[in-house]
């Protein structure tokens, strides 16, 4: 009898939250036969070509790592060379063709950092923040051609903390989602896992986040630029632009806090050499937009 561990599959993902899944799949015996995450990219002040992390976690491993540009035929014909029965997807930073999703017999598992229906796409952690959610969670579902829209196999909801930003909340969902996937595994590969189709009535989408969203008013009231803050502590960040005469610079927050419904900047860094305290940038004249 096979063991589900022994079953060949494949691991799409790029960022660190793919990577903490990878490792913790690895440490439960499940190495996928195959890794494919997005291409090398310029970083750093050299701009030199860099791996992300999740190549470099699977390449620690001895695991083979494909880069395409493109889910092309050539791509899968590379692919399916690896035998996989099945795939798992996490933060792989493409969208999936119905071509890649009929490569594996059994289907392709995807981790979603949300209770779908709620927040399909890009960015659910963040909108659930943006939203002033109490409470999110972690699907994981059995991926369709359509964007977060599969069946439900596994489902657990994790309560947000008020002061939480998703540098903190989103590690934590990470984690439960790693644990989440590692139970559903077994019965998935079984056929036993309990599929329940999604409520499309109920369906709300996440859009991607741009770098603009990050630039928040201090004239708007202080809720809103609190979730602001939450939500982009991690990326893109929150900044806002000072103004003095004809001069304007963009101040970025690298710590703020929420204390009695008032939103309280702690520490800046503006893009000059004014100071990094906001009092005396404050007393020296300049404006807060």
């Amino acid at each position: 009898m096979t063991s589900a561990t022994t079953i060949p599959f494949a691991f799409f993902g790029t960022p660190y939250i793919a990577r903490d899944t990878l490792a913790a799949l690895i440490t439960a015996g499940y190495v996928p036969s195959v890794v494919v995450t997005s291409p090398d990219a310029r970083r750093g002040r050299g701009m030199e070509l860099t791996p992300c992390v999740t190549k470099e976690l699977a390449l620690a491993a001895g695991i083979p790592v494909l880069t395409p540009e493109n889910l092309d035929d050539a791509f899968l014909a590379e692919l399916q060379a690896y035998g996989c029965a099945y795939a798992v997807v996490v933060a792989y930073g493409k969208i999936l063709p119905a071509t890649a999703l009929e490569a594996f017999p059994q289907g392709v598992l995807n981790v979603h950092y949300s209770l779908l229906p709620k927040y399909r796409g890009a960015s659910p952690v963040e909108t659930a923040l943006l939203s002033g959610e109490t409470e999110t969670g972690v699907t994981v579902q059995r991926m369709v051609l359509k964007m977060d829209a599969g069946d439900i196999l596994a489902q657990r909801a994790v309560p947000i903390d008020p002061d939480e930003t998703i540098r903190e909340l989103r590690p934590r969902l990470v984690a439960v989602g790693a644990e989440l996937l590692l139970e559903v595994l077994p019965f998935f590969l079984e056929g036993a896992a309990v599929a329940v189709p999604q409520d499309e009535s109920q369906a709300t989408y996440a859009r991607k986040i741009d770098k603009k969203d990050g630039c928040l008013s201090l004239k708007d009231d202080s809720k809103t630029n609190w979730q602001k803050y939450r939500a982009f502590a991690e990326s893109p960040g929150t900044y806002f632009y000072a103004e003095k005469g004809d001069q304007r610079i963009r101040v970025r927050i690298e710590k703020a806090s929420y204390i009695e419904s008032i939103f309280t900047i702690e520490r800046i860094v503006p893009e000059s050499k004014a100071s990094q305290d906001f009092a005396m940038l404050v007393r020296n004249g300049w404006c807060a937009a």
